[in-house]
C-alpha cells in the first residue's frame, strides 16, 4: 500500500515537543537562578557600600585624612578605596589585589562629575565595566568606595555557564530517551499499520500482539475486539450471501425448467407455467422482504421507547386473532415495561406465531403470554404440535435452516433468524423448550427498563368466586 511521503514523522514531531518543552523549563528555570542571585550579588555590594559610607563619613568628622582612610582600607579583590580632592586622585588602596581605579581616567572622570553634581552613590562606568559606589566627604575632600559589579558578578556567570552545560548534558539524554520511548509508544500503532496492511477480504485472521498490562495493552485489546467484530459480520454478510445463492438457484431452476418445457401452442400449459412463475416470483419477493429486514436489524437501525409488557401482549393476542385454521388463547399478561422497538417487537411475536400455525396440524389451539420476574420479560408462543428435536433446537434460528428437510411450508426461511436477530437487538436471546404434553414452547426474554420492573402478582381473587367455591363443595 503506496503511502504519502511525510517531511517529519509523528515520532520525530513527539520528540521535538518534549524536548520543546523541557527547553523551555530549563530556560525558565535558569533565568529565574540567574535573576535571584544578581539581584543578591548587587544587594551584598550595596550593604557593603553603605556600611563603608557610615564608617568612613564618621571618621571623617572626628578629623581622620581622607587620603590616610584611603590607604589604610582593606582592598578586595572586586573593589577599591579611593580620595578625590577637586577631581585629583589624593590617596587610594593598593592596586593589586584591589581593583585599579585610581588610575581608570574613565571612571575618575565621571566620578568628578556626579560628586560636582551633588550625588553620593551610584553606578558609573570604568575600563573594568560598571561599578557601584559610594563616598563619603567633608567639603571638597571625599572618600569613595567602588566595587566591580562584573567581576563580583563571575561566580554568579560561571554558575549559569555550569547550569547550562549540564542543561545540555540532561536535554541530549532526555532526547535518547525519549527517542526510545516514543518507540515504545507509536509500537502499537506501526503493529496497526502493517496488520491493516497485511488484512484482506479473504484473510481477517490478523491480530495485535498484546504486551504488558498497562493503556497500550488495552488499546491492543479494543483494535482486536474491533478486528473480531468486523471479521465476524464479513463472516456473517458472506454466509448470507451464500445463503441467499443458494436458494435463489431454487426458483430459477424451476422456472427456467418450466419454461423450456413449455409449449407455446398450449393455452393450459402457458397457463400453469404463469402461474407456477409468479408464485416463484412471491417467494422471491419475499425473501427480498426478509433479508432487508434482517439486515435493518442487525444493523442497529431501531426506534427506541417504552414499551408495556401488557399491552404489548394485548396488541398480539389481537393479531394472531387473525391467522387462521388455529384458535388463538391469551394465558397471561405480564407487569412491567421495557425500553425497545414496540413494532419489532411485534414483528418478532406475530413471526413466532406464524411459524407455529404452519407447523401444528389444523385446529389445534395456540397459547400465547407474557410474564416478568423483575428483570426480565418473558414472551411464549405456545403449541401442541409435532415439537422440535432437543438436538436440532440450536439450528431453528438459522438462516435457511430448516429443521424438516422439506420445503412445503411456505416461507423464506428467515423468519426465526429476524426473531433472533430482533431479540438480541433488544439484549435478549430465544429459548425452545417442549410443551407439557407434546409440542414446543418458544420464548423471547428481553430485559426489563431498570425504572419500572415490577414482578407480576397472583391474580386477585374476587369474593364472589370465594362464595361460590364454598357453596359447590358444601
Amino acid at each position: 500500500m503506496s503511502r504519502i511521503p511525510r517531511p517529519v514523522s509523528a515520532r520525530v514531531r513527539v520528540l521535538l515537543a518534549i524536548l520543546a518543552v523541557a527547553l523551555l523549563g530549563l530556560i525558565i528555570a535558569g533565568g529565574v537562578t540567574f535573576a535571584v542571585q544578581s539581584e543578591r550579588v548587587v544587594a551584598n555590594a550595596q550593604r557593603q557600600l553603605d556600611g563603608f559610607a557610615s564608617r568612613a563619613q564618621a571618621q571623617l568628622d572626628e578629623g581622620d585624612v581622607a587620603a590616610e582612610l584611603a590607604r589604610s582600607a582593606i582592598p578586595g579583590r572586586t573593589d577599591s578605596t579611593l580620595a578625590v580632592r577637586d577631581g585629583r586622585v589624593v590617596g587610594a588602596t593598593a592596586a593589586p589585589p584591589g581593583l585599579s581605579l585610581a588610575t581608570d581616567e574613565v571612571f575618575v572622570a565621571a566620578l568628578d562629575a556626579a560628586l560636582r553634581d551633588g550625588a553620593m552613590s551610584g553606578r558609573l562606568p570604568s575600563s573594568a565595566g560598571t561599578v557601584l559606589w559610594a563616598s563619603a566627604g567633608v567639603g571638597d575632600v571625599h572618600v569613595v568606595q567602588g566595587i566591580s559589579l562584573d567581576q563580583r558578578m563571575e561566580l554568579v556567570t560561571l554558575s549559569i555557564t555550569t547550569y547550562a552545560l549540564a542543561a545540555t548534558g540532561v536535554l541530549l539524554a532526555l532526547g535518547i530517551a525519549s527517542w526510545f520511548l516514543t518507540g515504545r509508544l507509536f509500537s502499537p500503532l506501526r503493529q496497526l499499520r502493517d496488520t491493516t496492511d497485511a488484512i484482506t477480504i479473504a484473510d481477517l485472521g490478523m491480530r495485535l500482539r498484546a504486551r504488558g498490562n498497562d493503556e497500550l495493552s488495552d488499546f491492543t485489546a479494543s483494535v482486536n475486539s474491533m478486528l473480531d467484530r468486523l471479521e465476524m459480520s464479513v463472516d456473517a454478510q458472506r454466509q448470507l450471501l451464500d445463503d441467499v445463492r443458494h436458494e435463489l438457484k431454487t426458483p430459477i431452476t424451476i422456472v427456467r425448467g418450466h419454461l423450456e418445457m413449455m409449449n407455446p401452442a398450449d393455452p393450459h400449459d402457458v397457463a400453469e407455467t404463469r402461474d407456477l412463475g409468479i408464485a416463484e416470483l412471491d417467494r422471491l419477493s419475499r425473501l427480498v422482504d426478509d433479508i432487508d429486514a434482517l439486515a435493518t436489524v442487525e444493523t442497529g437501525t431501531l426506534s427506541t421507547g417504552i414499551v408495556d409488557v401488557g399491552a404489548l401482549t394485548d396488541r398480539v393476542g389481537e393479531l394472531v386473532s387473525a391467522i387462521p385454521r388455529h384458535s388463538w388463547v391469551v394465558e397471561a399478561r405480564g407487569r412491567g415495561r421495557l425500553t425497545g422497538d414496540h413494532d419489532r417487537l411485534v414483528q418478532a411475536w406475530l413471526q413466532l406465531a406464524d411459524n407455529a400455525a404452519k407447523h401444528t396440524p389444523a385446529d389445534t389451539p395456540i397459547e400465547i403470554g407474557s410474564s416478568t420476574d423483575g428483570t426480565t420479560a418473558h414472551l411464549w408462543v405456545r403449541d401442541h404440535g409435532p415439537g422440535i428435536p432437543p438436538a436440532a433446537r440450536h439450528r431453528i434460528f438459522r438462516r435457511f435452516d430448516r429443521v424438516t428437510g422439506r420445503r412445503g411450508v411456505e416461507g423464506s426461511g428467515l423468519g426465526l433468524s429476524i426473531v433472533d436477530a430482533i431479540t438480541k437487538a433488544h439484549d435478549g436471546h430465544c429459548t425452545v423448550a417442549d410443551t407439557p404434553g407434546g409440542g414446543a414452547t418458544v420464548t423471547l426474554h428481553i430485559p426489563l427498563d431498570p425504572g419500572h420492573t415490577p414482578a407480576d402478582l397472583p391474580t386477585p381473587v374476587r369474593a364472589g368466586d370465594v362464595v361460590m367455591q364454598r357453596e359447590a363443595t358444601g
